[in-house]
């Protein structure tokens, strides 16, 4: 909307005259007359005792009954107090009917405007006030450049900013300050600044604004070096505005000692008493990491408010502390706090997190019972909550429904799809958001690189990472991580290798990612190298760093080396294990067959142990045949998940390796009585654009015959190579029944399926959603041999890549 008025000269139209009061000059300006029994009569008595809407409206009648409503003090106190409570319509009734309307109703009119109505509607109120030759007071200015700030409508600022200074108040302090405001909440912060310098006199006020500004738009070190400008010229003392504004600044850049520096300034100054300052320290001792000295803040806040207890929330959220996050959320419903959006997002946050989807599916309807299952940051938020505890379904349901939809909205949803193996769901989301030209950010490309990375086909990387490259994406470092995580992922690790090593700008995750990488593909040698050259640099190694170099060392053998990690873990850097940690620890030990050393890491555990523990080792009594043990873990894992499947089957297999058959049926038997199912061998490989999909035993390829016939061949070929089928882990059938039934395994399949279908010296990619048992196993490194192609297959723990009739793991698996 334009306002030629704005940007015109002060030559306005001349306005009409009012109508002659008897004993007074036409004049708008002059104070008006008003008659004793006008004053002193009861219902304007009523009118000055008045203190809501309800009371209004009864006040009413009586105004009307005794013929009032035309008298210019009830026609001014309606005014006032229809836009107090909220009523500009009511208000604009009562302006529009006045037959005399002086300056203040002007002005009242304008302030209800600026608060109650949109920025448009309040600069065409304002037109009308010039049009009416009313002359614009300074807190004019001040109302209109406060609701363009609100609304970051910085084009109709400048045009208030322009009738401002036309008016004369270019050097008043209270409007240069709405001014500095107006350009800060606006994002141009440059332009505050000027201001501000400009200004000769500046009040405590305008420091805090300008202070503000840079706090808020995410120049933290200047908001602190404003604060310390102000002290060092010694011409106001910082107040509990300045503090509220400061201390988000030391949150945003972790400096938790500056932050108890301004604490210490709270306490000497007598601020401890105030709950916006309170809730301050709260959070910025939270986004700080020190959540305890939160909590201390904010049990001395005596009376908290629905701001404090979203402090908290989101405090104890971010910094991993997902029950107690829930305690604080259900107190708050407890105590008769109504929660806000920002409450159901951190709330969320930790549903999510702690994988509660009963509490999520609650604050779900929670949230239509508060109306607002409209707005999007919220919907995002379920979204992201329904996705990570594994309720895609409805995710997907309310992403289809939400009007609306922003770019968060779209990546939270593909990220989904990416985290629940719907790896071609998030990729036809991504391709239908290219098609609506809605354009993708860093946060969109590592939602999609993660959905490629499941899908491990390299063809599909080498596109993703050509889009990165065209849209200047590849730049971004978290997105330049995904890639690297990607390839590796994909079986290419020297890609990735070559990816990390030309970027100019590294982040933890990027070092997790290679050192990762390595360790998967049981390069452990390599691992171990860049994790100690990451040690020599400035980039810290964090708790998932520690994960994955201990896990490479597990892959590689490296007993001494992961020991040492775990050790310096603490020790050198403060972080303490977690569940994953001892875990990788049990599988380090246990896959070097040192078992007892295992059982009595286990035994000494400061926590309780959890399944990833016992199931590590589960599985390495499976690999050296210790029975004994192996029950033992066994035991431990039916307590704490008496259903689990994929541990019954490790059992099992554990027996069969022992040839221990009547055991391998007790636990068949219990699988069947409770229900469980043994999850079926599956083989994936790519060709021509399209993913052939392969099951142990199954028949239904296109190709079956074809596949079967040449898988028959082959072994012969690789048999004559010294190739003897390993049927340990079969019994009751014959011998020849026992060699059909290892020929049928999705690997085979797949890998038959791809030497029949390409060029000699291609190499071919396989992905098994199982370990890879001993038979194919030592089937595929002869393959690798007698047909002089590079087989690499990704299994549910690792890479192998078969090479020359050896593999990258070196039969440590």
């Amino acid at each position: 909307m334009s306002f030629p008025l704005l940007a015109s000269s002060t030559t306005l139209p001349p306005p009409p005259l009012p109508a002659a009061i008897p004993g007074q000059p036409p004049s708008l300006a002059q104070r008006i007359h008003i008659p004793s029994h006008i004053y002193k009569h009861p219902t304007a008595i009523l009118l000055e005792l008045c203190t809501s809407m309800k009371e209004l409206h009864q006040i009413l009648p009586h105004i009307i009954k005794n013929g009032l409503y035309n008298e210019h003090l009830f026609e001014t106190k309606l005014i006032s107090l229809f836009t107090k409570y909220g009523s500009l319509n009511d208000a604009t009734k009562v302006f529009d009917f006045a037959k005399l309307k002086v300056d203040p109703m002007y002005h009242t009119m304008l302030k209800a405007h600026t608060r109650q109505s949109t920025v448009d509607s309040s600069l065409s109120f304002y037109s009308r006030l010039r049009y009416d030759n009313v002359t614009p007071v300074i807190y004019n200015f001040g109302y209109l450049l406060k609701a363009c700030a609100d609304t970051s409508d910085v084009l109709k600022g400048k045009q208030v900013h322009a009738q401002l200074i036309l008016h004369g108040f270019s050097d008043n302090l209270f409007a240069m300050t709405s001014i500095v405001n107006l350009y800060a909440k606006c994002g141009m912060v440059g332009d505050a600044c000027k201001m501000f310098d400009r200004m000769p006199d500046r009040d405590l006020v305008c420091w805090n604004t300008v202070i503000a500004g840079y706090a808020q738009n995410g120049m933290s070190k200047r908001a602190l070096g404003l604060v310390l400008r102000m002290h060092e010229e010694g011409c106001h003392r910082p107040d509990s505005v300045t503090v509220v504004s400061i201390l988000p600044a030391c949150a945003a850049i972790g400096s938790l000692r500056m932050g108890k520096s301004i604490h210490g300034y709270v306490y000497r100054n007598g601020f401890e008493s105030l709950v916006n300052v309170l809730t301050a320290l709260v959070d910025m001792y939270a986004k700080c990491g020190s959540v305890g000295t939160a909590r201390l803040v904010f049990d001395k806040i005596d009376s908290k408010t629905v701001v404090s207890l979203n402090a908290m929330i989101d405090g104890y959220a971010r910094n991993g502390y997902y029950d107690e996050a829930l305690i604080i959320f259900r107190r708050m419903l407890d105590e008769g706090f109504k929660p806000t959006n920002v409450t159901i997002m951190s709330t969320l946050h930790a549903c999510a997190e702690s994988r509660n989807l009963e509490l999520g599916q609650f604050v779900h309807k929670l949230v239509n019972q508060l109306g607002l299952g409209s707005n999007v940051a919220v919907v995002n938020s379920l979204i992201s909550m329904f996705c990570k505890c594994q309720r895609v379904d409805i995710a997907a349901g309310l992403f289809k429904n939400l009007t609306g939809k922003t770019l968060v909205s779209w990546n939270a949803m593909i990220l989904g799809y990416a985290q629940n193996g719907c790896v071609m769901d998030a990729l036809t989301l991504f391709c239908k958001m290219h098609l609506l030209n809605i354009k993708p950010d860093s946060f969109t490309m590592v939602s999609v690189v993660t959905a490629l990375a499941e899908l491990s086909v390299l063809r599909q990387a080498k596109w993703i990472h050509g889009f990165a490259i065209r849209t200047c994406l590849n730049r971004n470092v978290f997105a330049a991580t995904a890639l690297v995580d990607m390839y590796a992922k994909c079986g290419a690790v020297h890609t990735a290798r070559k990816l990390f090593d030309i970027m100019d700008d590294r982040h933890v995750t990027t070092w997790n990612a290679m050192i990762d990488g390595y360790g998967t593909h049981g390069f452990g040698k390599e691992a171990v190298e860049l994790f100690d050259e990451m040690r020599k640099g400035h980039v810290k190694p964090n708790d998932i760093t520690f994960l994955c170099v201990i896990s490479a060392c597990s892959h590689s053998g490296f007993v001494d080396k992961g020991r040492n990690y775990f050790k310096i873990m603490r020790e050198e850097y403060s972080l303490e294990p977690s569940m994953d940690h001892y875990g990788a620890m049990v599988d380090l030990l246990g896959r070097a067959g040192q078992l007892g050393e295992a059982w009595d890491f286990i035994d000494n555990m400061p926590v309780r142990p959890g399944l990833n523990v016992y199931g590590a080792m589960l599985g390495a009594c499976k690999i050296h045949r210790n029975v004994e043990l192996g029950e033992k873990a066994a035991d431990k894992l039916f307590e704490l998940d008496p259903d689990d499947g994929g541990y019954h089957v490790l059992l099992a297999n554990m027996y069969a390796t022992a040839s221990m058959w009547h055991k391998v049926a007790k636990v068949r038997t219990m699988m069947e009585r409770k229900g469980i199912q043994k999850t079926p061998g599956c083989s994936l490989v790519d060709l021509r654009n399209e993913v052939h999909t392969f099951y142990s035993g199954s028949t239904s390829h296109p190709q079956s015959e074809k596949i079967y016939a040449y898988l028959e061949k082959l072994l012969d070929r690789i048999k004559a190579a010294g190739y003897i089928p390993d049927t340990d882990s079969i019994h009751d059938v014959e011998d020849d029944v026992q060699e059909q039934l290892l020929k049928s395994h999705s690997e085979k399949l797949a890998i038959s399926f791809g030497l029949l279908n390409t060029t000699a010296g291609t190499t071919i990619h396989i992905r098994k959603n199982l370990r890879v048992c001993g038979d194919c196993h030592s089937a595929t490194k002869y393959i690798s041999l007698v047909m002089k192609r590079e087989i690499i297959v990704r299994d549910m723990h690792r890479f192998h890549h078969f090479k020359d009739g050896a593999c990258s793991c070196g039969d440590y698996w």
